[in-house]
């Protein structure tokens, strides 16, 4: 009898688990979806400049090549 409960014990412990990591990604996925806005109206000069292919990455680039 007390193998059943520990059984099902664990069972609800997996399922508890699985209930929060679920909770706790939607929570992260809504809070990133009213922040976004905020961060695309910065001002900011680095995130405005984008990706530059400069001699540092080409030479990165040139170096992975196989």
């Amino acid at each position: 009898m007390s193998e059943k409960n520990s059984k099902l014990s664990r069972r609800a412990f997996l399922l508890s688990v699985g209930a929060g990591g679920a909770a706790g990604a939607a929570a992260l996925v809504v809070g990133n979806k009213t922040s976004a806005p905020a961060q695309n109206a910065s001002n900011d000069k680095r995130s405005a400049r984008g990706y530059a292919e400069t001699a540092h990455v080409r030479n990165y680039y040139r170096t992975t090549k196989v």
